[in-house]
Formats: structure tokens, C-alpha cells, sequence
């Protein structure tokens, strides 16, 4: 991932999908209503990401059968179940710029004869190999949960892509397909989404988008699907950040019956040479990376203009699949390993994100939240045998309600958040109204110190009664521990009142808060 390109400006206004927050007021005031043709939120956007990076994988999800830890095939059950609960759509492997360097045949096959490799992206240290495709796929099944191969085109051949396609799709006779049986599994997995190549700008070749664009066309065009099933899904390397040039030629270059989805990738930070710490800081900072936060409504507005040029049917898919806060590394860890802490200032990123990508679920369909476990912002934290949810886990938990629930448009006009005098909105939100018509309100207040009053036009929708749930704490630096480890979580929240289809309420600082109503 290289450094964001953020002009050192502030948000007073932005505008997305019926989205229009104003600052200078006392009282975020929000109207939300039904469209005929709205889109529905797709499951896929709380996707999440597990790379071969420090204590993910091996350390992390991975303990090996012979473990104390308890375990199913090698893979803690605590995680399992605490991502069971979650209800993850998706998981994408095995990266991430590991995915350049990863060999599939590398992984599979009796574990003692399996080759080592040097990870040379993330701390140098060696891979065995002993986690690979049957291990991840089987993993998914268990979970309940679509896998999301990254597949290697930076270092790899056609010829190698082709045949990891035909080993875990194909169900005829070929000699992939033989191979698996071999391997122990008879039935293909038929997996659908398929990266091809990750940051090709960067890490998986340091290509221009015109050079990818042809070798992409390449790999798409024998990636036959095996199986009777549903056609694979093809998601392109997309763009760093605001590098919208990526994006247009993509869109314009590549055939559309060869992509089904192009990525995108940015993350929230203080500043990218000097990310500061995960737990210990200040003001300043966290303004500067909720700051990076909230760019992303920019970044998703301005990248589907330019699909929405080549693309008016919205045929392919916006696909974020890497965001989330990134900090230096917790002091006495591996530089390399991207371990840090989780705070009330992720769930705050987290919020505002999944709000973001709610509000634009016409043309973002997928997003992976970087990482699952120990890398980044995390939303499972190990060590030894103890395990802990971060703040961010239940921000996403809180949210599944949304999953593929029919988004309502909101308006909203907010107060500000104010540093000096720079300014953002303090107040995020989104709606949905699922399957059983259940509405849904997720609110986010961002401000560091005050809490803001927030008025709901619901009378439109015919509601009745409200419940709710708040995750909120003393300070933006509270987070769980291993000896604490529910210092922080989501607790019932009934300080509102509803009258006449108006929802009236005070949220504290930085804390989120979710709504049903009935």
C-alpha cells in the first residue's frame, strides 16, 4: 500500500446517494425514506481479509492440530466461533502482496513434503507452507463463508492460474481435479471470487495500468470456469487510493465480459512516514486519521463516476477489498508483522466506513476489512491460548444487520467536529429495511469530546417502536485486553424518544449507536 495522496484540506460538506452533511449547527438533523429502485446492501461488503502476514495466519487462525488450544483441523475454534457469529460473507487469501509470491502447488500435498519459502513482503521469515488451499477452503466451509482467492499474477504464469481454477472448480476428470481427489477431496469447492494479481502498481509488479490492463485480459481469458455453476467472478487489481487514471483505463480497456469487478484500496492513518501509535495518541492525530477516514466517501464517489461512464448498467462491481486503520507496530513486535492494538478511534473508522459503503451499495459491492486476525485492524487479537475482540468486531457484529438489507436514502445535515480550525462532520449514518421490515439506523458520532443531539424524520416509514445499541467508552484510547477483554462492548441503549414518526436522541462522543425500529 504507498502513501495516501490527501491535499491537506478539510471536509465542510460532502455529498453520496442522498448524503448531503453541512456543517455549523447545533443538532445533526437526518430524514429517512424509501426508494422504488434502491439497491440492496450487499452481504459481501462486510467481507473480511487473511493474508500470510506476522501472526495472521500461523500464530493467529493457525495453531496446528497437535495444539493444546482447542481446535478443528488446526484452526482455533474460539475464532471460529467468535466469526461464526459475526456472520463473515466472504475471506479473501492468501493476500495481499503475499499473493505475488504464492505458489498454490506450494500448499497442498502431505504437509513434511511440502517446500518452504522466504516471506520476503512480511518480516523475512519462513513459510512451510503447512496452511494452503485445502486448509483455507475447508476453513470456509466451516465458517459458512464464500472464499476469496487472490491469485498470483505477479510472479506467476497463466498456465499456474489456469490449473488452481480447474483443482478446486473442476468436477469432470482432469489432471487438477485428479490431483485434488489425490489430495484428499472428492468434491470440487467451486470457488467464485477470484483476484487477479493484487496491487499491481506496487508490490505485484509496479505496472502502469495500461501494461496490466493487457496482461489482465490475459489471465481472464482462460480462467474457464470447470463447473455448471455460477460464472466466476473475475475483480481486477484496482486503484491506490485516488489514483483515478487506474480506474478509467481499466473501465475502458478491458472487455466487459471479462471483469466483474475492479478494486480499490485505502487506508486511515496520521500521517503515511509517521503513522503514530496505536494506543497512545493525541488529538491532532485522531482528527488527521478520521480525516483519511472520511476521504473514503470521495474516493468511492469519484471512482464510480468513472465506471458509471463505461458502465451505465453498473454490470461490474466497486470491490474495497483492503481498508481499515494502519499505525506503527505495537513496541517490542516484528516491524513486519503489523500488530497493533484496536481502539475507539478503529471503531469509529469502522462505522463511518460501513456507513460509507451502505450509502453507495449501488456500485459497491464487496469490501474486506484488512486484517481478520493480529495484523492491522484487527477484529480478533491473540496471545497463546487467550483471544479477544476488539472494538471493531462488534462495530461490524452490530452492523449485520444491514447485510443484504434494501439501503434507504438519508439525508443529513450535521454539526461539526472541529481541531483549530479545520472541521469534519461529526455525525455519520446509514439505513436499510431488511427482509422482514425491520428499519435499521447506524449512527456515528465522531467528535473526540462532545456529544451531539440528533433528530430522525422517519414518518415515512410507519414505525412503531424502537429498540437499540450503543458501543461507546470513557476514552478514545479505551481498548480490550487480554486480562479485559469486555472492557469494551456493545450494551442496550434507550435513551431516545420517538413520537409522531420522529426519533429524537444525544449520542456521546465517539461512540456508535444502531437502531431498529418496527
Amino acid at each position: 500500500m504507498k502513501k495516501n495522496r490527501l491535499v491537506k484540506g478539510f471536509l465542510i460538506a460532502f455529498t453520496a446517494f442522498g448524503i448531503n452533511a453541512v456543517t455549523a449547527q447545533d443538532t445533526a438533523t437526518i430524514k429517512v425514506s424509501e426508494e422504488a429502485d434502491a439497491p440492496v446492501i450487499s452481504k459481501h461488503i462486510y467481507g473480511h481479509f487473511a493474508e500470510h502476514l506476522g501472526r495472521c495466519i500461523y500464530g493467529g487462525f493457525f495453531v496446528g492440530e497437535d495444539s493444546p488450544i482447542p481446535n478443528t483441523h488446526g484452526v482455533r475454534n474460539d475464532i471460529i466461533d467468535a466469526l461464526k457469529q459475526l456472520g463473515i460473507p466472504n475471506l479473501r487469501w492468501p493476500g495481499g502482496c503475499f499473493a505475488d509470491t504464492y505458489h498454490w502447488k506450494d500448499g497442498i500435498g502431505p504437509k513434511e513434503d511440502r517446500p518452504t519459502i522466504v516471506n520476503q513482503w512480511w518480516g523475512g521469515v519462513t513459510e512451510d507452507n503447512s496452511f494452503g488451499t485445502h486448509d483455507f477452503l475447508n476453513l470456509c466451509e466451516i465458517l459458512g463463508t464464500e472464499p476469496y482467492l487472490a491469485a498470483n499474477v505477479g510472479s506467476g504464469t497463466v498456465k499456474e492460474f489456469n490449473e488452481w481454477v480447474q483443482y478446486v472448480n473442476h468436477k469432470g476428470t482432469s489432471p487438477m481435479s485428479e490431483l485434488r481427489e489425490e489430495n484428499g477431496r472428492l468434491e470440487p469447492w467451486n470457488v467464485k471470487f477470484w483476484g487477479v494479481g493484487n496491487e499491481m502498481w506496487g508490490c505485484g509488479g509496479n505496472m502502469t495500468p495500461e501494461y496490466y490492463a493487457n496482461i489482465y485480459k490475459q489471465y481472464a481469458t482462460f480462467m474457464t470456469d470447470w463447473t455448471n455453476s455460477d460464472k466466476l467472478f473475475r475483480i481486477a487489481s484496482g486503484a491506490n487510493v485516488a489514483d483515478y487514471h487506474w480506474t478509467e483505463v481499466l473501465m475502458r480497456d478491458i472487455p466487459k465480459n471479462l471483469i466483474e469487478g475492479v478494486a480499490l484500496h485505502s487506508y486511515s492513518f496520521v500521517e503515511w512516514e509517521n503513522k503514530g501509535s496505536s494506543l497512545e495518541f493525541n488529538e491532532e492525530q485522531y482528527f488527521s486519521t478520521m480525516e483519511t477516514a472520511l476521504k473514503m466517501e470521495e474516493l468511492v464517489t469519484k471512482h464510480s463516476e468513472i465506471m458509471d461512464k463505461y458502465d451505465p448498467n453498473n454490470r461490474i462491481a466497486l470491490i474495497v477489498d483492503e481498508w481499515g486503520g494502519w499505525y506503527e507496530v505495537m513496541d517490542g513486535t516484528n516491524p513486519g508483522f503489523l500488530y497493533q492494538q484496536n481502539t475507539m478511534r478503529d471503531a469509529m473508522i469502522a462505522g463511518t466506513t460501513l456507513n460509507i459503503f451502505n450509502n453507495h451499495s449501488k456500485r459497491v459491492k464487496m469490501a474486506n476489512l484488512a486484517q481478520t486476525v493480529n495484523v492491522l485492524q484487527a477484529v480478533i487479537l491473540t496471545e497463546d491460548e487467550k483471544m479477544l475482540l476488539t472494538p471493531t468486531y462488534h462495530v461490524m457484529e452490530m452492523y449485520k444487520v444491514h447485510q443484504e438489507a434494501t439501503m434507504l436514502p438519508v439525508t443529513l445535515q450535521s454539526p461539526e467536529f472541529t481541531y483549530g480550525d479545520a472541521s469534519l462532520p461529526a455525525i455519520s449514518v446509514s439505513a436499510s429495511k431488511d427482509t422482514a421490515g425491520a428499519v435499521h439506523v447506524s449512527l456515528v458520532n465522531i467528535d473526540s469530546k462532545k456529544s451531539n443531539k440528533v433528530s430522525i424524520d422517519l414518518g415515512e416509514l410507519g414505525l412503531k417502536k424502537f429498540t437499540g445499541r450503543i458501543l461507546t467508552s470513557k476514552k478514545l484510547q479505551d481498548h480490550n485486553t487480554f486480562d479485559k477483554p469486555n472492557a469494551i462492548v456493545p450494551v442496550s441503549y434507550d435513551k431516545f424518544k420517538f413520537r409522531k414518526g420522529t426519533l429524537e436522541l444525544e449520542i456521546p462522543p465517539f461512540s456508535v449507536v444502531v437502531l431498529e425500529g418496527k
